[in-house]
């Protein structure tokens, strides 16, 4: 059900970075001042424009409609994990997930030194690759580091799954550290291969690049990435103004449908609402030709 997104970030409210201006739009100029798009594609980038202007009449509607989706299905109040019985030091989660105490410390113990990979290393060369293009920034960086309890329920479902140990299974979750790029849909294609090539002269290895521009329940693309030096995984996200606002309106659908416990017509009215909320993202220029990684005839590690 729903689309695989990689991830289930935690998005932060509203929809721009505190601070930051949007996106200049692309009726200005390139460096030397040439025009930014020949004149034989002015039509398309007009038309381009007002979708983008069609999404921010449409938008408010379609906050009322998840408004009215609430109204029909409020959220449920679950209880808390119950814990009574529990040694001082263990960690239990829903679903009966449980790590008794000396797996649950190491792992907080790793996970401080993700803290660590993601403040001395990934975040100042993602800042390094933002400074390369004044077109686009990132955004949500306080949302970069996944919440421990949640990468918990990662490592335990993966070590179940695939018999790893608890530090193993921690090595393969894709975004304990994740970053997005938001960028203006006329220049996405170029910028996003531009960064993609950044990032692998600093030392990143593109493990994993889905590109779902073509979906109708989500659209962007995601990228899984490895850094040489530290062995650390994290995820970049590529998306537009409108896509990433999209996003942003549609998670909790999202996780509604990835808790699997809709029933069948709530999760027909969840789909029906993320196909019309991605119906009305305009698609950038190239964006669908971007090659996914890996492709057709390969195989991840």
């Amino acid at each position: 059900m729903g689309i695989d997104r990689f991830d289930d970030a935690d998005l932060p409210s509203g929809g721009r970075p505190a601070g930051r201006a949007d996106p200049p739009d692309d009726r200005g100029r390139q460096d030397g001042g040439t025009p930014a798009e020949a004149r034989g594609r002015e039509e398309y980038h007009a038309a381009l424009r007002a979708e983008t202007a069609a999404w921010d009449a449409s938008a408010d509607r379609f906050r009322g409609l998840w408004a009215e989706y609430n109204r029909r299905w409020p959220p449920q109040e679950r209880p808390a994990a119950d814990r009574p019985r529990d040694a001082r030091g263990c960690w239990r989660g829903e679903g009966g997930r449980f790590l008794d105490r000396p797996v649950n410390e190491q792992l907080d113990r790793e996970c401080d030194r993700i803290v660590g990979r993601e403040r001395d290393r990934l975040t100042p060369a993602l800042r390094e690759v933002e400074s390369q293009d004044p077109d686009r920034f990132l955004v949500g960086l306080e949302q970069r580091l996944k919440g421990r309890d949640r990468i918990k329920e990662k490592v335990f479902d993966d070590a179940k799954e695939h018999r790893r140990t608890p530090e193993e299974a921690l090595w393969q979750v894709p975004d304990a550290v994740r970053y997005t790029f938001w960028y203006n849909e006329a220049r996405y294609t170029r910028g996003v291969l531009a960064d993609i090539d950044r990032l692998k002269e600093r030392g990143f290895e593109l493990l994993r690049l889905k590109n779902s521009w073509s979906h109708d329940q989500y659209k962007g693309i995601n990228s899984q990435w490895v850094d040489a030096d530290t062995g650390q995984r994290f995820e970049v996200q590529f998306h537009t103004r409108v896509s990433f606002e999209a996003k942003e309106l549609t998670h909790d659908a999202y996780e509604r449908l990835r808790s699997h416990q809709a029933d069948e017509f709530e999760e027909m009215v969840l789909e029906a609402f993320q196909r019309k909320v991605c119906s009305a993202i305009p698609v950038p220029p190239g964006a669908t030709d971007i090659p996914e990684y890996p492709g057709r005839g390969q195989h991840a590690r």
